[in-house]
Protein backbone atom coordinates (compact mmCIF):
# COMPACT_ATOMS: atom_id res chain seq x y z
CA UNK A 1 0.00 0.00 0.00
CA UNK A 2 1.28 3.43 -0.95
CA UNK A 3 2.47 5.81 1.74
CA UNK A 4 1.15 9.35 1.87
CA UNK A 5 2.25 11.48 -1.03
CA UNK A 6 5.78 12.12 -2.17
CA UNK A 7 5.91 15.76 -1.18
CA UNK A 8 6.30 14.55 2.42
CA UNK A 9 10.08 14.36 2.52
CA UNK A 10 12.09 11.46 3.94
CA UNK A 11 14.39 13.64 5.97
CA UNK A 12 14.26 15.94 8.91
CA UNK A 13 16.64 18.84 9.42
CA UNK A 14 17.85 19.60 12.92
CA UNK A 15 17.97 23.37 12.54
CA UNK A 16 15.79 25.51 14.76
CA UNK A 17 14.00 27.97 12.49
CA UNK A 18 12.33 31.21 13.50
CA UNK A 19 9.01 32.70 12.54
CA UNK A 20 8.51 36.16 11.11
CA UNK A 21 8.05 38.73 13.86
CA UNK A 22 5.73 41.61 13.17
CA UNK A 23 5.98 45.15 14.40
CA UNK A 24 2.83 46.27 16.22
CA UNK A 25 0.75 48.63 14.12
CA UNK A 26 -1.34 51.55 15.23
CA UNK A 27 -4.11 50.82 12.75
CA UNK A 28 -6.44 48.02 13.79
CA UNK A 29 -7.12 46.57 10.37
CA UNK A 30 -6.60 46.90 6.63
CA UNK A 31 -8.26 45.56 3.50
CA UNK A 32 -6.38 42.51 2.27
CA UNK A 33 -5.85 42.17 -1.47
CA UNK A 34 -7.34 38.85 -2.62
CA UNK A 35 -5.58 36.69 -5.23
CA UNK A 36 -7.12 36.99 -8.68
CA UNK A 37 -7.80 33.25 -8.84
CA UNK A 38 -10.23 33.51 -5.93
CA UNK A 39 -12.67 35.21 -8.29
CA UNK A 40 -13.00 31.89 -10.14
CA UNK A 41 -14.08 29.85 -7.10
CA UNK A 42 -17.48 28.20 -7.36
CA UNK A 43 -19.99 27.69 -4.56
CA UNK A 44 -18.30 25.48 -1.98
CA UNK A 45 -14.81 26.35 -3.20
CA UNK A 46 -14.13 28.34 -0.05
CA UNK A 47 -14.93 27.42 3.53
CA UNK A 48 -17.05 30.55 4.02
CA UNK A 49 -19.65 29.11 1.65
CA UNK A 50 -20.54 26.56 4.33
CA UNK A 51 -22.09 29.18 6.66
CA UNK A 52 -25.87 28.87 6.53
CA UNK A 53 -28.65 31.31 7.32
CA UNK A 54 -29.42 31.26 11.05
CA UNK A 55 -32.95 30.28 12.09
CA UNK A 56 -34.61 32.99 14.22
CA UNK A 57 -34.02 32.37 17.93
CA UNK A 58 -36.34 34.04 20.38
CA UNK A 59 -37.53 37.56 19.62
CA UNK A 60 -35.99 40.18 17.35
CA UNK A 61 -35.31 43.29 19.43
CA UNK A 62 -33.60 46.67 19.32
CA UNK A 63 -33.85 47.07 23.09
CA UNK A 64 -30.29 46.03 23.79
CA UNK A 65 -26.73 47.32 23.61
CA UNK A 66 -24.84 47.62 20.36
CA UNK A 67 -24.11 49.77 17.34
CA UNK A 68 -26.85 50.25 14.76
CA UNK A 69 -25.19 47.59 12.59
CA UNK A 70 -26.11 44.85 15.10
CA UNK A 71 -29.60 46.04 16.04
CA UNK A 72 -32.25 44.80 15.87
CA UNK A 73 -30.97 41.30 16.60
CA UNK A 74 -31.83 37.96 18.12
CA UNK A 75 -30.25 38.28 21.55
CA UNK A 76 -31.05 34.62 22.30
CA UNK A 77 -28.38 33.47 19.83
CA UNK A 78 -25.49 32.17 21.93
CA UNK A 79 -25.03 33.92 25.25
CA UNK A 80 -25.73 37.56 25.98
CA UNK A 81 -26.26 39.56 29.17
CA UNK A 82 -26.12 43.36 29.53
CA UNK A 83 -24.27 42.91 32.82
CA UNK A 84 -21.43 40.90 31.31
CA UNK A 85 -19.08 40.95 28.32
CA UNK A 86 -18.54 37.40 27.03
CA UNK A 87 -15.61 36.12 24.96
CA UNK A 88 -14.36 32.89 23.44
CA UNK A 89 -15.71 29.50 24.38
CA UNK A 90 -16.67 26.26 22.66
CA UNK A 91 -19.64 23.90 22.78
CA UNK A 92 -19.92 20.15 23.28
CA UNK A 93 -23.02 18.03 23.39
CA UNK A 94 -23.16 16.36 26.79
CA UNK A 95 -24.17 12.88 27.82
CA UNK A 96 -27.42 14.49 29.03
CA UNK A 97 -28.33 15.51 25.46
CA UNK A 98 -27.91 19.20 26.28
CA UNK A 99 -25.37 21.61 24.85
CA UNK A 100 -22.62 22.84 27.14
CA UNK A 101 -20.66 26.04 26.56
CA UNK A 102 -17.52 26.91 28.47
CA UNK A 103 -16.98 30.66 28.05
CA UNK A 104 -15.22 33.54 29.79
CA UNK A 105 -16.63 36.90 30.85
CA UNK A 106 -15.99 40.11 32.79
CA UNK A 107 -18.36 42.82 34.10
CA UNK A 108 -19.50 45.13 31.32
CA UNK A 109 -19.16 48.13 33.65
CA UNK A 110 -15.47 47.47 34.27
CA UNK A 111 -13.44 50.67 34.29
CA UNK A 112 -11.21 49.35 31.49
CA UNK A 113 -14.08 48.12 29.35
CA UNK A 114 -13.00 45.36 26.96
CA UNK A 115 -9.43 45.74 28.23
CA UNK A 116 -10.60 44.11 31.45
CA UNK A 117 -10.21 40.75 29.68
CA UNK A 118 -6.99 39.73 31.55
CA UNK A 119 -9.15 39.43 34.68
CA UNK A 120 -11.92 37.41 33.03
CA UNK A 121 -13.55 34.43 34.72
CA UNK A 122 -14.63 31.11 33.23
CA UNK A 123 -18.22 29.89 33.52
CA UNK A 124 -20.30 26.93 32.37
CA UNK A 125 -23.51 27.63 30.42
CA UNK A 126 -26.16 25.19 29.18
CA UNK A 127 -28.85 25.24 26.46
CA UNK A 128 -31.35 22.85 24.93
CA UNK A 129 -30.50 24.14 21.43
CA UNK A 130 -26.92 24.40 20.07
CA UNK A 131 -27.56 28.02 19.08
CA UNK A 132 -28.88 29.01 22.48
CA UNK A 133 -29.97 30.78 24.52
CA UNK A 134 -27.29 29.63 26.96
CA UNK A 135 -27.74 30.19 30.68
CA UNK A 136 -24.86 30.17 33.16
CA UNK A 137 -25.07 27.23 35.53
CA UNK A 138 -23.37 26.88 38.92
CA UNK A 139 -20.46 28.77 40.36
CA UNK A 140 -17.58 30.41 38.53
CA UNK A 141 -15.07 27.74 37.48
CA UNK A 142 -12.12 30.06 38.03
CA UNK A 143 -10.07 32.85 36.53
CA UNK A 144 -8.88 32.52 32.95
CA UNK A 145 -9.15 33.65 29.34
CA UNK A 146 -9.50 32.06 25.87
CA UNK A 147 -11.07 28.84 27.19
CA UNK A 148 -11.38 25.68 25.09
CA UNK A 149 -12.57 22.45 26.64
CA UNK A 150 -12.20 18.85 25.56
CA UNK A 151 -12.68 15.35 26.90
CA UNK A 152 -9.90 12.92 27.73
CA UNK A 153 -9.95 9.25 26.78
CA UNK A 154 -10.74 8.39 30.42
CA UNK A 155 -13.88 10.58 30.31
CA UNK A 156 -12.64 13.56 32.33
CA UNK A 157 -13.09 17.10 31.04
CA UNK A 158 -10.26 19.59 30.65
CA UNK A 159 -10.62 23.35 30.16
CA UNK A 160 -7.60 25.09 28.68
CA UNK A 161 -7.07 28.75 29.60
CA UNK A 162 -3.99 30.91 29.14
CA UNK A 163 -1.21 29.51 31.36
CA UNK A 164 -3.42 26.93 33.09
CA UNK A 165 -6.16 24.31 32.88
CA UNK A 166 -9.13 23.12 34.95
CA UNK A 167 -10.06 19.43 35.20
CA UNK A 168 -13.13 17.62 36.49
CA UNK A 169 -14.76 14.20 36.32
CA UNK A 170 -17.96 15.78 34.98
CA UNK A 171 -19.14 19.05 33.50
CA UNK A 172 -20.67 20.13 36.80
CA UNK A 173 -17.32 19.96 38.57
CA UNK A 174 -15.77 20.29 41.04
CA UNK A 175 -12.92 21.74 38.99
CA UNK A 176 -9.27 21.49 40.00
CA UNK A 177 -6.72 23.91 38.60
CA UNK A 178 -3.45 22.71 37.09
CA UNK A 179 -0.80 23.72 34.59
CA UNK A 180 0.11 22.11 31.27
CA UNK A 181 3.70 21.25 30.46
CA UNK A 182 4.71 22.49 27.01
CA UNK A 183 8.12 21.12 26.01
CA UNK A 184 9.41 23.03 22.95
CA UNK A 185 12.09 20.38 22.37
CA UNK A 186 14.75 22.99 21.56
CA UNK A 187 12.47 24.76 19.12
CA UNK A 188 11.23 28.29 19.45
CA UNK A 189 7.76 28.55 20.95
CA UNK A 190 6.00 30.31 18.12
CA UNK A 191 4.41 33.53 19.33
CA UNK A 192 3.51 32.23 22.77
CA UNK A 193 0.86 29.87 24.08
CA UNK A 194 -2.08 32.24 24.51
CA UNK A 195 -4.34 30.79 21.78
CA UNK A 196 -4.01 27.00 21.90
CA UNK A 197 -6.53 24.69 20.19
CA UNK A 198 -6.75 20.91 20.62
CA UNK A 199 -7.86 17.89 18.57
CA UNK A 200 -8.08 14.32 19.81
CA UNK A 201 -6.38 11.77 17.60
CA UNK A 202 -8.05 8.43 16.99
CA UNK A 203 -5.94 6.63 19.62
CA UNK A 204 -6.96 9.13 22.32
CA UNK A 205 -3.73 11.14 22.19
CA UNK A 206 -3.93 14.85 21.46
CA UNK A 207 -2.61 17.24 18.89
CA UNK A 208 -2.49 20.99 19.55
CA UNK A 209 -1.68 24.13 17.58
CA UNK A 210 -0.43 27.28 19.27
CA UNK A 211 -0.97 30.88 18.23
CA UNK A 212 2.17 30.97 16.09
CA UNK A 213 1.36 27.78 14.14
CA UNK A 214 3.56 25.28 15.95
CA UNK A 215 2.18 21.71 16.26
CA UNK A 216 2.39 19.89 19.59
CA UNK A 217 1.61 16.28 20.62
CA UNK A 218 0.50 14.82 23.98
CA UNK A 219 0.07 11.13 24.73
CA UNK A 220 -3.02 11.66 26.91
CA UNK A 221 -4.08 15.29 26.44
CA UNK A 222 -2.97 16.07 29.98
CA UNK A 223 0.57 14.68 29.81
CA UNK A 224 3.36 16.95 28.47
CA UNK A 225 2.87 18.50 25.02
CA UNK A 226 5.93 18.15 22.78
CA UNK A 227 6.52 20.58 19.93
CA UNK A 228 7.09 18.52 16.80
CA UNK A 229 7.39 21.22 14.13
CA UNK A 230 9.88 24.03 14.20
CA UNK A 231 8.21 26.46 11.84
CA UNK A 232 4.71 27.78 11.44
CA UNK A 233 2.23 25.71 9.43
CA UNK A 234 0.19 28.83 8.60
CA UNK A 235 -0.03 30.40 5.14
CA UNK A 236 3.40 31.70 4.16
CA UNK A 237 2.70 35.38 3.77
CA UNK A 238 2.60 38.50 5.91
CA UNK A 239 -0.44 37.73 8.05
CA UNK A 240 -1.01 38.73 11.68
CA UNK A 241 -2.28 35.35 12.79
CA UNK A 242 -4.17 34.33 15.91
CA UNK A 243 -7.19 32.31 17.04
CA UNK A 244 -6.38 28.97 15.39
CA UNK A 245 -8.99 26.26 15.72
CA UNK A 246 -8.14 22.67 14.89
CA UNK A 247 -10.48 19.69 14.60
CA UNK A 248 -10.37 16.12 13.24
CA UNK A 249 -12.96 14.25 11.22
CA UNK A 250 -12.91 10.59 10.22
CA UNK A 251 -11.24 11.75 6.98
CA UNK A 252 -8.64 14.38 7.88
CA UNK A 253 -7.60 17.25 10.12
CA UNK A 254 -8.91 20.78 9.60
CA UNK A 255 -7.69 24.17 10.76
CA UNK A 256 -8.82 27.77 10.49
CA UNK A 257 -6.59 30.66 11.52
CA UNK A 258 -7.54 34.32 11.61
CA UNK A 259 -5.56 37.25 10.19
CA UNK A 260 -6.87 39.78 12.69
CA UNK A 261 -5.21 42.67 10.87
CA UNK A 262 -6.83 41.82 7.55
CA UNK A 263 -10.07 40.66 9.24
CA UNK A 264 -10.22 37.47 7.16
CA UNK A 265 -9.35 33.90 8.02
CA UNK A 266 -7.81 30.95 6.16
CA UNK A 267 -8.72 27.27 5.96
CA UNK A 268 -6.19 24.41 5.92
CA UNK A 269 -6.42 20.60 5.69
CA UNK A 270 -4.00 17.85 6.73
CA UNK A 271 -3.82 14.03 6.68
CA UNK A 272 -1.84 13.83 9.92
CA UNK A 273 -1.86 17.20 11.68
CA UNK A 274 1.72 17.91 10.60
CA UNK A 275 1.62 18.57 6.86
CA UNK A 276 -0.96 21.20 5.89
CA UNK A 277 -2.44 22.46 2.63
CA UNK A 278 -3.90 25.97 2.47
CA UNK A 279 -7.23 26.17 0.66
CA UNK A 280 -8.16 29.19 -1.49
CA UNK A 281 -10.79 31.70 -0.44
CA UNK A 282 -11.82 33.20 2.85
CA UNK A 283 -12.70 30.87 5.72
CA UNK A 284 -14.76 33.65 7.29
CA UNK A 285 -14.92 37.43 7.46
CA UNK A 286 -17.32 40.05 8.84
CA UNK A 287 -20.84 39.83 7.45
CA UNK A 288 -21.59 36.12 7.91
CA UNK A 289 -24.27 36.47 10.62
CA UNK A 290 -27.39 36.37 8.42
CA UNK A 291 -30.80 35.00 9.42
CA UNK A 292 -33.44 33.14 7.44
CA UNK A 293 -35.82 36.12 7.69
CA UNK A 294 -33.22 38.48 6.18
CA UNK A 295 -31.95 40.00 9.44
CA UNK A 296 -28.22 40.77 9.31
CA UNK A 297 -25.98 41.36 12.32
CA UNK A 298 -22.93 43.18 11.01
CA UNK A 299 -20.49 42.56 13.85
CA UNK A 300 -17.25 44.53 13.70
CA UNK A 301 -15.03 41.55 14.52
CA UNK A 302 -15.43 37.77 14.63
CA UNK A 303 -12.78 36.01 16.70
CA UNK A 304 -12.09 32.82 18.68
CA UNK A 305 -13.89 30.53 16.23
CA UNK A 306 -14.71 27.07 17.63
CA UNK A 307 -16.48 24.08 16.08
CA UNK A 308 -19.38 21.95 17.29
CA UNK A 309 -18.87 18.44 15.88
CA UNK A 310 -20.96 15.33 15.28
CA UNK A 311 -20.01 11.69 15.88
CA UNK A 312 -17.86 11.66 12.71
CA UNK A 313 -16.08 14.86 13.74
CA UNK A 314 -17.88 16.90 11.09
CA UNK A 315 -18.39 20.54 12.05
CA UNK A 316 -22.06 21.58 11.94
CA UNK A 317 -21.90 24.86 13.84
CA UNK A 318 -19.26 27.55 14.29
CA UNK A 319 -19.23 29.69 17.41
CA UNK A 320 -17.57 33.08 17.55
CA UNK A 321 -16.73 35.80 20.03
CA UNK A 322 -18.15 38.94 18.42
CA UNK A 323 -17.94 42.63 19.26
CA UNK A 324 -19.85 45.57 17.79
CA UNK A 325 -16.92 48.03 17.88
CA UNK A 326 -13.16 48.04 18.12
CA UNK A 327 -11.95 46.47 21.35
CA UNK A 328 -10.48 49.79 22.46
CA UNK A 329 -13.80 51.49 21.67
CA UNK A 330 -15.71 49.24 24.09
CA UNK A 331 -15.64 51.11 27.40
CA UNK A 332 -17.27 50.38 30.72
CA UNK A 333 -20.91 51.41 31.15
CA UNK A 334 -21.28 52.29 27.47
CA UNK A 335 -23.48 51.00 24.66
CA UNK A 336 -20.90 48.50 23.36
CA UNK A 337 -20.06 44.97 24.46
CA UNK A 338 -19.26 41.44 23.24
CA UNK A 339 -20.93 38.04 23.24
CA UNK A 340 -20.74 34.53 21.82
CA UNK A 341 -22.90 33.55 18.83
CA UNK A 342 -23.50 30.35 16.85
CA UNK A 343 -23.85 30.02 13.08
CA UNK A 344 -24.91 26.70 11.48
CA UNK A 345 -22.61 25.09 8.92
CA UNK A 346 -23.34 22.84 5.97
CA UNK A 347 -22.14 19.40 6.98
CA UNK A 348 -20.06 17.33 4.58
CA UNK A 349 -21.61 14.14 3.17
CA UNK A 350 -20.35 10.65 4.00
CA UNK A 351 -18.38 9.38 1.00
CA UNK A 352 -16.45 6.21 0.18
CA UNK A 353 -14.34 5.61 -2.93
CA UNK A 354 -15.15 2.04 -3.97
CA UNK A 355 -12.09 1.57 -6.20
CA UNK A 356 -9.01 0.22 -4.42
CA UNK A 357 -6.51 0.87 -7.20
CA UNK A 358 -4.84 4.25 -7.34
CA UNK A 359 -6.74 6.85 -9.36
CA UNK A 360 -4.62 8.53 -12.02
CA UNK A 361 -5.28 10.80 -14.98
CA UNK A 362 -5.80 7.62 -17.05
CA UNK A 363 -8.44 6.09 -14.77
CA UNK A 364 -11.54 5.57 -16.95
CA UNK A 365 -14.21 5.46 -14.23
CA UNK A 366 -14.39 6.40 -10.53
CA UNK A 367 -17.04 4.91 -8.24
CA UNK A 368 -18.05 6.87 -5.13
CA UNK A 369 -20.73 5.85 -2.62
CA UNK A 370 -22.67 8.68 -0.98
CA UNK A 371 -24.57 7.61 2.13
CA UNK A 372 -28.11 8.43 3.10
CA UNK A 373 -28.54 10.19 6.45
CA UNK A 374 -31.46 11.60 8.45
CA UNK A 375 -32.72 14.55 6.43
CA UNK A 376 -30.78 13.59 3.30
CA UNK A 377 -31.91 11.17 0.59
CA UNK A 378 -29.26 10.88 -2.14
CA UNK A 379 -31.85 9.40 -4.55
CA UNK A 380 -34.06 12.50 -4.54
CA UNK A 381 -32.17 15.45 -3.08
CA UNK A 382 -29.11 15.86 -5.33
CA UNK A 383 -28.79 18.04 -8.41
CA UNK A 384 -26.80 15.37 -10.22
CA UNK A 385 -25.78 17.62 -13.12
CA UNK A 386 -23.95 19.93 -10.71
CA UNK A 387 -21.60 17.30 -9.28
CA UNK A 388 -17.84 17.36 -9.75
CA UNK A 389 -15.34 14.99 -8.13
CA UNK A 390 -11.56 14.87 -7.79
CA UNK A 391 -8.76 16.99 -6.37
CA UNK A 392 -9.92 20.04 -4.42
CA UNK A 393 -7.66 22.14 -6.63
CA UNK A 394 -9.93 21.22 -9.55
CA UNK A 395 -13.45 21.03 -8.14
CA UNK A 396 -13.10 24.27 -6.15
CA UNK A 397 -12.93 26.03 -9.51
CA UNK A 398 -15.75 24.12 -11.21
CA UNK A 399 -13.51 21.54 -12.85
CA UNK A 400 -12.91 17.88 -12.01
CA UNK A 401 -14.56 14.64 -13.12
CA UNK A 402 -18.17 14.71 -14.35
CA UNK A 403 -20.94 12.30 -13.38
CA UNK A 404 -21.87 9.74 -16.04
CA UNK A 405 -24.37 7.50 -14.21
CA UNK A 406 -25.70 6.40 -10.82
CA UNK A 407 -26.63 3.10 -9.22
CA UNK A 408 -28.87 2.49 -6.23
CA UNK A 409 -27.33 0.60 -3.29
CA UNK A 410 -30.09 0.31 -0.74
CA UNK A 411 -30.67 3.75 0.77
CA UNK A 412 -27.26 4.86 -0.51
CA UNK A 413 -26.28 5.92 -4.01
CA UNK A 414 -23.20 4.99 -6.06
CA UNK A 415 -21.95 7.81 -8.29
CA UNK A 416 -19.95 6.91 -11.40
CA UNK A 417 -17.58 9.66 -12.58
CA UNK A 418 -15.65 9.85 -15.81
CA UNK A 419 -12.03 9.73 -14.63
CA UNK A 420 -10.98 12.44 -17.04
CA UNK A 421 -9.89 15.64 -15.31
CA UNK A 422 -9.97 14.24 -11.77
CA UNK A 423 -6.67 16.04 -11.00
CA UNK A 424 -5.62 13.63 -8.23
CA UNK A 425 -1.84 13.45 -7.79
CA UNK A 426 0.65 12.57 -5.08
CA UNK A 427 -0.10 15.98 -3.58
CA UNK A 428 -3.61 14.87 -2.57
CA UNK A 429 -4.62 12.86 0.50
CA UNK A 430 -8.40 13.26 0.07
CA UNK A 431 -10.75 13.71 -2.87
CA UNK A 432 -13.58 16.25 -2.84
CA UNK A 433 -17.15 16.07 -4.08
CA UNK A 434 -18.77 19.41 -4.83
CA UNK A 435 -22.18 20.35 -6.15
CA UNK A 436 -25.68 21.39 -5.13
CA UNK A 437 -28.90 19.95 -3.84
CA UNK A 438 -32.05 20.41 -5.89
CA UNK A 439 -33.03 23.37 -3.73
CA UNK A 440 -29.78 25.13 -4.73
CA UNK A 441 -28.04 24.63 -1.39
CA UNK A 442 -24.42 23.52 -1.13
CA UNK A 443 -23.50 19.84 -1.23
CA UNK A 444 -19.93 18.73 -0.54
CA UNK A 445 -17.90 15.96 1.03
CA UNK A 446 -14.41 14.48 1.27
CA UNK A 447 -13.29 10.89 0.76
CA UNK A 448 -10.11 9.14 1.77
CA UNK A 449 -7.97 7.63 -0.95
CA UNK A 450 -8.04 3.83 -0.32
CA UNK A 451 -4.54 3.17 -1.62
CA UNK A 452 -2.86 5.48 0.92
CA UNK A 453 -1.59 4.61 4.40
CA UNK A 454 -2.69 7.43 6.68
CA UNK A 455 -1.21 6.10 9.91
CA UNK A 456 2.57 6.27 9.88
CA UNK A 457 5.35 6.86 12.39
CA UNK A 458 6.33 10.50 12.81
CA UNK A 459 9.99 10.59 13.82
CA UNK A 460 11.20 13.89 15.18
CA UNK A 461 14.59 14.77 16.63
CA UNK A 462 15.72 17.24 19.24
CA UNK A 463 18.67 19.54 18.66
CA UNK A 464 21.92 17.51 18.82
CA UNK A 465 23.97 17.89 21.98
CA UNK A 466 27.68 18.14 21.22
CA UNK A 467 30.32 17.47 23.91
CA UNK A 468 34.03 16.76 23.98
CA UNK A 469 35.92 14.08 25.87
CA UNK A 470 39.55 12.94 25.61
CA UNK A 471 40.08 14.89 22.41
CA UNK A 472 37.02 13.38 20.75
CA UNK A 473 33.56 14.65 19.92
CA UNK A 474 30.36 12.99 21.16
CA UNK A 475 27.05 13.87 19.53
CA UNK A 476 23.80 12.83 21.24
CA UNK A 477 20.54 13.03 19.27
CA UNK A 478 17.20 12.21 20.84
CA UNK A 479 14.62 10.90 18.36
CA UNK A 480 10.97 10.39 19.33
CA UNK A 481 8.05 8.80 17.53
CA UNK A 482 4.95 11.00 17.60
CA UNK A 483 2.93 9.00 15.09
CA UNK A 484 -0.03 6.71 15.71
CA UNK A 485 1.84 3.46 14.98
CA UNK A 486 5.21 1.97 15.90
CA UNK A 487 8.22 2.58 13.70
CA UNK A 488 10.70 0.01 12.47
CA UNK A 489 14.44 0.10 13.05
CA UNK A 490 15.70 2.70 10.62
CA UNK A 491 19.17 3.19 9.18
CA UNK A 492 20.02 6.87 8.99
CA UNK A 493 22.80 9.05 7.69
CA UNK A 494 23.80 12.07 9.73
CA UNK A 495 25.62 14.94 8.08
CA UNK A 496 27.35 17.61 10.14
CA UNK A 497 28.45 20.97 8.73
CA UNK A 498 31.26 22.45 10.76
CA UNK A 499 32.93 25.64 9.55
CA UNK A 500 32.34 24.63 5.94
CA UNK A 501 33.58 21.09 6.49
CA UNK A 502 31.15 18.18 6.02
CA UNK A 503 31.37 15.20 8.36
CA UNK A 504 29.22 12.07 7.80
CA UNK A 505 28.00 9.55 10.36
CA UNK A 506 25.89 6.42 10.07
CA UNK A 507 23.60 5.16 12.81
CA UNK A 508 20.33 3.37 13.52
CA UNK A 509 17.14 4.50 15.18
CA UNK A 510 15.62 1.55 17.02
CA UNK A 511 11.98 0.58 16.58
CA UNK A 512 9.87 3.02 18.60
CA UNK A 513 6.32 2.77 19.90
CA UNK A 514 4.24 5.97 19.81
CA UNK A 515 5.75 8.56 22.20
CA UNK A 516 8.78 6.35 22.78
CA UNK A 517 12.24 7.92 22.46
CA UNK A 518 15.71 6.74 21.48
CA UNK A 519 19.07 8.49 22.00
CA UNK A 520 21.60 8.06 19.22
CA UNK A 521 25.25 8.42 20.23
CA UNK A 522 27.76 9.39 17.53
CA UNK A 523 31.52 9.67 18.07
CA UNK A 524 34.13 11.52 16.05
CA UNK A 525 37.88 11.31 16.48
CA UNK A 526 38.42 15.09 16.41
CA UNK A 527 37.08 18.13 18.21
CA UNK A 528 34.05 19.62 16.42
CA UNK A 529 32.38 22.98 16.95
CA UNK A 530 29.45 22.76 19.40
CA UNK A 531 27.46 25.02 17.07
CA UNK A 532 27.59 22.55 14.20
CA UNK A 533 24.46 22.15 12.04
CA UNK A 534 23.26 18.58 11.52
CA UNK A 535 20.95 16.98 8.99
CA UNK A 536 19.49 13.47 9.23
CA UNK A 537 18.36 11.44 6.24
CA UNK A 538 16.73 8.03 6.23
CA UNK A 539 18.51 5.31 4.30
CA UNK A 540 15.43 3.10 4.54
CA UNK A 541 12.06 4.49 3.61
CA UNK A 542 9.80 2.02 5.39
CA UNK A 543 9.36 4.75 7.98
CA UNK A 544 8.42 8.22 6.77
CA UNK A 545 10.49 11.00 8.23
CA UNK A 546 9.26 14.52 7.76
CA UNK A 547 11.25 17.70 7.38
CA UNK A 548 12.00 19.44 10.65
Amino acid sequence: MKRLNSYYSFCFVLVVCGVLQFTPLNAQDIERQRPEEWKQLVLGGRFMDRFEAIPPIGELTSDTWGADAVRPRYTANGIEDPQWSYWGGNIRKGDDGKYHLIVCRWPENSEKGHMQWPKSEVVHAVAENPQGPFQVRGETIGQGHNPEFFRLKDGRYVIYVINAYYIADGLNGPWTKGEFTFDPRDRKIHDGLSNVSFAQRKDGSYLAVCRGGGIWMSETGLSPYYQVTNKSVYPAFDGRYEDPVIWRTHIQYHMIVNDWYGRIAYYLRSPNGIDWKVEPGEAYMPGIAKYEDGTVEDWYKYERIKMLQDEYGRAYQANFAVIDSSKWGDLGNDHHSSKNIGIPLTKGKLLTILDVEEITEDTPLIRVKIEAEPGFDPHTDIDLESLRFGAAEEVNFGRGSKLVKTEQQGKDLVLFFDGKGNGLTDENFAAKLLGKNKDGSLLFGYARLPWLMYDAPILSARKPVVSHKNGKTIVLIEVGNYGLVSSKETKIQVEGQINGEVVNFEASVSALAPFEKNIIELKYSEILDKNAIFTIKAKQQEVRLFEE
